[in-house]
């Protein structure tokens, strides 16, 4: 029998780099857009040796640096570059040409022949880079919905001090445990002693006394009392003689009225 031949797996292709995406981008397009988006890439890594090129939305260049500085996207006539937080940005030289009715984009629109002040354009971007180093928050201080578990110190106890939220709540980081609770705790005199005891309204207390009376009233049957209906008028042979008087009238009347 032929020996059977080992079916070998192929490996599964490795994603490229977004730089090689990004080059790869740039080749496609031989025209001056190719070009334009070359030196704005270009003048971003000089401004910026820190940023980190992404590859989005299935073929956008995006850098990077403590969040998104800007994008460089390539359209039939323009190249747009998009600066997520432009409208917080000084514009003095003016570069920024479109998306300017926006609340936090502003975008450069480079046409066919267009020149750009270089100086100006590499202050917008380290100016975006130190606007988002500035809005980034330390390492281990997120928290689930956005706010900050970081403390502003530590009490005599050595717990972390209580910080409270916007509705009056502690907000308690996860490695501190129940130390910080317990000095909230005991700053409301009479917490345990306000609470509640459970309501019993609309239950029924299971004593052994109401258990017996329970058992009991389920046991009882309800009694019904015959009652015999009252006979229906004109029945039998006598009503049966008035009906067809009445109905003897009311014929002899109907004849009088037609002249019979």
């Amino acid at each position: 029998m032929p020996a059977k031949k080992s079916a070998k797996r192929a490996k599964p292709a490795q994603p490229e780099s977004p730089s090689k995406l990004i080059d790869a981008r740039i080749k496609e397009l031989p025209d001056w857009r190719g070009e334009v988006l070359s030196r704005m890439r270009r003048l971003i890594q000089q401004a910026d040796p820190e940023v980190v090129e992404e590859w989005k939305w299935r073929g956008i260049p995006v850098w990077f640096h403590d969040g998104m500085i800007c994008t460089g996207e390539t359209y039939q006539n323009v190249v747009k570059l998009t600066f997520a937080k432009g409208a917080s940005l000084k514009d003095p030289a003016g570069l920024f040409n479109a998306s300017l009715e926006g609340n936090a984009r502003r975008a450069i629109d480079l046409h066919e022949g267009d020149e750009i002040d270089e100086r100006a354009f590499q202050s917008l971007v380290r100016a975006a880079a130190a606007l988002n180093a500035s809005k980034a928050k330390p390492k281990g201080t997120a928290s689930k919905g956005g706010r900050s578990t970081a403390t502003k110190g530590k009490g005599p106890s050595g717990a972390a001090e209580l910080k409270l939220l916007a509705g009056g709540n502690p907000q308690i980081a996860k490695a501190d445990g129940d130390a910080p609770v317990q000095p909230y705790i005991a700053a409301m005199p009479g917490w345990k002693s306000r609470r509640r005891a459970p309501s019993t309204r609309g239950r029924i207390l299971r004593t052994p006394g109401t258990v017996r009376a329970m058992s009991a009233s389920r046991r009882r049957r309800p009694t019904f009392t015959p009652v015999s209906k009252p006979a229906a008028p004109g029945g039998g042979r006598r009503g049966a003689e008035a009906r067809a008087r009445r109905a003897g009238r009311r014929w002899a009347r109907v004849r009088r009225r037609c002249g019979r």
